[in-house]
C-alpha cells in the first residue's frame, strides 16, 4: 500500500460499510465500495423469503439506533427515500395474566403504566431521554475514550455496568416493570446476571421514549439503499456481486481500506498484511450466540390474548423476569432454552407494502448458542401460541433460517451471531483488540459490528473508522 491517499476502498456494502464510504467520500476521496452478495445491505437486506409479494427483513428489522444515530440522522436520507413509520407504542410484552406491559412513546404515559415502579423507570431513564443526542454520541462512540459529558456518562455507567437482575430487583418492585426491563436487557445475548447485561436495556428504554422504534416504508433496504444512493450522489461507486478473497486484489493506487468485515473474515483477506500480535488478537476473538429465525407469511394479524400488542411494531414474548432470565441464563451457557425468549416484529400492521392487501408477515428469532443446529421451531411456536392461540392456524408460508442458514446468506454472522461479536467485559472496551478500528497495518481498518459501539443499524461503526482512518493518513 502507498502512503497517498486519494482513493479508498471499503469491503462489505453493509450499513457500517456504507457509513465508512460516506465519511471518505465527504471528505474528497474517490470511493469505491466492493460486496460479495449481489443485493446490497448485508444484514439489512429486504427479501422475498416465503412467498411472492412478502417482503421480509433478512436481519435487522426495528431501528431504534438508527433513527437515534448522531451520524445517519445528519444525512438527508428522506430525500433518498427512507420514510421512517412508527406503531401506536414501540412495544408490548404480553404476560400469562392476559395482559402487556406497553413500552410507550411518551415517558407520562410510561410512568403511568409501570405503576407502582413508574417514578423508578423515570429517575433512571429520563436523564438519558432529555439529553439523547448527547448522550447517543458519547455511548455510540468509541470506549477508550474521554466523553463529552463524562458526569453523565458516569451515571449512566453506574446503571448499565451492573447484572441486569441486580438491577431490577434494586429499582423495581412489582413484575410488569421487572419483565418489561428484562425483555430490554435480552438484545444484549447476554446472561441476565452478567456485567453489562443493563447497558442496552437502557439504552433501548431510552431510546423508544426520545426517538421511538420505528420501521423503514418497505423494509429495512431502504435505509441502505438511501445510503447508497447518498453515496452515488457524493460520487462513490458500489459494485455488487464482487467478492473480494484478498486485499491484494485491490487497485495499487488504494491507500486507504476499510473491512467491514469481522475478525474471522479479516483474517481471510488480510492475514498476510497483519502483524503476527494482531493475527493472535483476532484469533482469540469470541463469538456469542446465534439467532435462529423465522419469517412467516401470515393470513391474518397475530391473533394475540393481549390485544394491546396490535399497538405495538416490537413484541417481546418471555413472559417473568424470572423467565427471561432462565432463558438467556441457558444459552449464555451453551443450551437451548425449553421456552425461549422470543422475538417479534409485525410491520405490516403499520406498512402495507410489506404484504399482499390483507396479509401480513412476521420476523420472529429466538437467542441459541453459537452455531447450534437444534431446531428451535416448535419451541418458538410454542411461545407464539402461547399469547397468540390460534397463531398456527394463520400461518401460509414459513422461511426457518438457523445459525448456519443466517451464516450462509451473510458471511458476518459468524454462526447466527447478529453482534458481531460477544458482548463480554473484555471484548466491550478492545473490540476487536485493543486499537479498535486500527489493525496496526497502515492504512487498513476495521469498520465493521467487531468494533464499538458493536451492533444495530446506526453506521457508527463505520463512521468511527473511516474518521480514524482520515486523521491518520492525513499525518
Amino acid at each position: 500500500m502507498t502512503d497517498k491517499a486519494e482513493r479508498a476502498c471499503v469491503i462489505g456494502a453493509g450499513p457500517n460499510g456504507l457509513a465508512a464510504a460516506i465519511v471518505l467520500a465527504q471528505a474528497g476521496k474517490r470511493v469505491e465500495v466492493y460486496e460479495a452478495e449481489e443485493q446490497l445491505g448485508g444484514a439489512s437486506r429486504t427479501m422475498e423469503l416465503t412467498l411472492p409479494g412478502f417482503r421480509h427483513d433478512f436481519g435487522s428489522a426495528v431501528h431504534p439506533m438508527a433513527a437515534g444515530s448522531p451520524f445517519l440522522s445528519s444525512l438527508p436520507l428522506d430525500r433518498h427515500g427512507l420514510m421512517w413509520i412508527h406503531g401506536q407504542a414501540p412495544l408490548a410484552h404480553p404476560l400469562d395474566d392476559g395482559t402487556a406491559v406497553m413500552l410507550e412513546h411518551n415517558m407520562r404515559d410510561e410512568e403511568s403504566a409501570l405503576e407502582p415502579d413508574g417514578r423508578a423507570w423515570k429517575k433512571m431513564i429520563e436523564p438519558l431521554v432529555q439529553h439523547w443526542p448527547e448522550f447517543a454520541q458519547d455511548a455510540l462512540g468509541p470506549v477508550v475514550s474521554m466523553p463529552q459529558h463524562p458526569l453523565r456518562m458516569a451515571r449512566f455507567g453506574y446503571y448499565a455496568f451492573q447484572p441486569a437482575t441486580r438491577l431490577m430487583r434494586r429499582q423495581f418492585r412489582g413484575m410488569r416493570a421487572r419483565a418489561l426491563f428484562a425483555g430490554l436487557a435480552a438484545h444484549s445475548f447476554l446472561a441476565l446476571d452478567q456485567p453489562l447485561s443493563s447497558a442496552i436495556g437502557l439504552v433501548l428504554g431510552a431510546a423508544a421514549h426520545s426517538v421511538g422504534w420505528p420501521i423503514p416504508r418497505g423494509g429495512s433496504q431502504s435505509i441502505v439503499n438511501a445510503m447508497a444512493s447518498y453515496l452515488r450522489d457524493l460520487g462513490g461507486a458500489i459494485h455488487t456481486g464482487r467478492r473480494i478473497g484478498s486485499i491484494d486484489e485491490l487497485n495499487a493506487e488504494t491507500s486507504l481500506v476499510l473491512c467491514d468485515l469481522t475478525p474471522h473474515q479479516l483474517l481471510s483477506v488480510a492475514g498476510p498484511h497483519l502483524s503476527h500480535g494482531y493475527r493472535r488478537s483476532l484469533e482469540k476473538y469470541r463469538y456469542g450466540p446465534g439467532a435462529f429465525k423465522i419469517d412467516y407469511a401470515l393470513s391474518q394479524p397475530i391473533p394475540w390474548r393481549a390485544t394491546e400488542c396490535a399497538r405495538a411494531i416490537s413484541v417481546h414474548l418471555g413472559g417473568t423476569m424470572e423467565e427471561v432470565a432462565e432463558s438467556e441464563y441457558a444459552v449464555a451457557h451453551g443450551k437451548t432454552a425449553e421456552r425461549p425468549f422470543v422475538l417479534v416484529a409485525q410491520p405490516s400492521l403499520f406498512d402495507a407494502t410489506r404484504a399482499p392487501a390483507g396479509k401480513h408477515v412476521a420476523w420472529v428469532y429466538c437467542h441459541v448458542p453459537n452455531a447450534s443446529d437444534v431446531d428451535m421451531t416448535a419451541r418458538i411456536e410454542a411461545q407464539l401460541e402461547r399469547f397468540a392461540p390460534g397463531f398456527r392456524d394463520c400461518v401460509l408460508a414459513r422461511r426457518v433460517s438457523s445459525p448456519a442458514a443466517l451464516e450462509a446468506m451473510d458471511a458476518n454472522l459468524v454462526g447466527g451471531d447478529i453482534n458481531g461479536g460477544e458482548l463480554s467485559l473484555r471484548q466491550f472496551v478492545f473490540r476487536p483488540a485493543r486499537s479498535n478500528y486500527f489493525t496496526g497495518t497502515r492504512n487498513l481498518y476495521l469498520c465493521s459490528a467487531s468494533t464499538p459501539p458493536s451492533g444495530g443499524v446506526h453506521g457508527m461503526c463505520g463512521y468511527h473508522a473511516a474518521r480514524m482512518a482520515l486523521r491518520q493518513s492525513a499525518r
